[in-house]
């Protein structure tokens, strides 16, 4: 009788992961084009992004030849803390093999009550948390909690934002190509534009909106608020009875050199969003925290409390990741060094701004950095420009990633579609050498884009021919997505995934 559950356990101790990936790991860009993305495939080919990578440390990936690259990606922020933190990892394997009795489902999780202890104590404005899996899950939560506490339904947004891409979080999206053929979204959306504070008054003023959601740094152009932006608008939600929903899914967490973006300007949201460092690289966790007067107005008797929720929320692993990852950050005085090391890069990439005309400017805080490239003055370089800008918008700054990667091993990408900017969001446990190496690349990249033509325009004009070629939905070189949506693309995928 009791033969089966032996034999079960038996056959699971004979599957070795690690194995099958050392196995398979070559074939990894035909087994996704066969049985997932085959556009991502092509894009990442299209780019010469196709490396391999097979480990991860800290803020570094090593290929197959074990040649070691800086990663500025870290998986769109998920790698606050680096990759494969140790101290992370010890405290999910101790939750392991605890054998804790996670998500009972009728019961009150300890782990998550102390994760939500701990990152109020660091919003103290704040009393109340409700934890989901992702980025876009905080943001429908937010829609969620906004509409039931206000008893209105319209959310104002910016221009260019992006809060992710689930049916809600979309509605809510400043770009036209992620929304093409969804729809029809939800109604009473309405975008103004980032750092206009008089559009945003026009709006709030000509309709009951139940809420404003904003990045403090827009992930997809790194446009940082302005010094009276984020106060000024927090004045004229309270003027109109709209909440304040500050979306910090990448700037939260140290990122820009202070915990919350939002201590950069002294404002008190009626609620924050994060996620992606959070999850210290391992377990998808995210979390809104409001005030309490709107949770009490969502679960305002004993029959609703169940109204707001999600299965996996509050799994014991993805509290664990949460728990350990604040104490690294704590205990590596993680948010001081972003704040310093982040001064220091921004000071050396204006440093390169002035000395080459192809880098119009440099912005960001602490380490989400952002390099705009612009149109060059001297002639030869400017006619080179405008030929790429008329096969592709945005061109050039993947231009500028290719060398980067393959000559410098230095992994970056651009900021979003049609981007002449370059975004920098590398782990916040980088060191002085790697900020010499971010220094010394781009130096070596941006003087060899000024030599025309050069090695890098070759480059150029080959992504421009592959643009007009390419037929791939979504690829950063799609004419076809260009004229399905009216815009165009420069990286062919979200700079800010949820």
């Amino acid at each position: 009788m009791n033969a089966a559950p032996h034999s079960a356990a038996a056959r699971a101790d004979s599957l070795d992961i690690l194995a099958l990936f050392q196995a398979r790991e070559a074939e990894r860009y035909s087994l996704a084009s066969r049985h997932m993305n085959r556009a991502l495939t092509q894009v990442l080919r299209t780019i010469g992004f196709d490396v391999g990578f097979v480990r991860g440390e800290g803020p570094y990936l090593y290929d197959r030849a074990g040649q070691r690259y800086l990663d500025l990606l870290s998986g769109w922020g998920v790698f606050g803390v680096g990759r494969n933190h140790p101290g992370v990892a010890r405290r999910l394997s101790d939750v392991l093999c605890a054998q804790l009795p996670g998500l009972v489902q009728m019961d009150t999780p300890v782990l998550a009550s102390l994760l939500a202890e701990a990152l109020l104590r660091r919003a103290p404005y704040l009393q109340k948390v409700h934890f989901v899996n992702s980025g876009s899950e905080a943001v429908e939560a937010a829609i969620k909690l906004a509409r039931r506490a206000t008893g209105r339904a319209g959310i104002v947004y910016c221009e260019h934002a992006f809060h992710g891409l689930s049916l809600g979080a979309l509605s809510l999206n400043g770009e036209a190509i992620f929304r093409d053929g969804f729809g029809p979204l939800l109604p009473g959306c309405e975008s103004v534009p980032f750092n206009d504070l008089a559009a945003l008054e026009r709006s709030l003023a000509s309709r009951p909106a139940a809420a404003f959601i904003v990045e403090p740094i827009q992930g997809h152009t790194v446009a940082v608020a302005a010094d009276d932006y984020l106060p000024a608008a927090a004045a004229l939600c309270k003027k109109h009875g709209s909440l304040l929903i500050v979306d910090e899914v990448q700037t939260g967490l140290g990122r820009t050199g202070r915990f919350l973006a939002v201590e950069h300007w002294a404002v008190e949201p009626d609620m924050v969003l994060i996620s992606k460092t959070l999850s210290g690289g391992f377990v998808p966790v995210a979390a809104v925290l409001a005030r309490k007067d709107l949770f009490d107005k969502v679960f305002d008797r004993m029959e609703r409390a169940v109204v707001l929720g999600s299965t996996f929320a509050g799994n014991d692993l993805a509290m664990a990741a949460g728990l350990a990852t604040l104490d690294v950050i704590d205990a590596e005085g993680l948010v001081q060094n972003a704040d310093r090391l982040g001064q220091r890069l921004i000071a050396a990439l204006e440093v390169i701004a002035r000395r080459y005309e192809l880098v119009a400017d440099v912005r960001g805080k602490g380490l989400m950095i952002g390099v705009e490239l612009g149109e060059p003055r001297s002639p030869a370089l400017r006619a080179s420009w405008r030929l790429l800008e008329a096969a592709n918008k945005g061109l050039i700054a993947q231009a500028i990633t290719i060398p980067l990667l393959k000559e410098e091993r230095v992994l970056a990408q651009v900021a979003g579609h049609a981007s002449h900017t370059i975004k920098l969001l590398p782990a916040l446990t980088i060191s002085d050498d790697d900020c010499a190496w971010i220094q010394r690349s781009f130096e070596a990249v941006i003087a060899s884009a000024h030599r025309a033509p050069g090695p890098l325009w070759v480059v150029a004009k080959a992504l421009a021919g592959g643009a007009l070629r390419s037929s791939a939905i979504g690829a950063p070189l799609s004419s076809r997505a260009r004229r399905s949506s009216g815009t165009t693309s420069g990286s062919g995928r979200r700079a800010s995934a949820r």
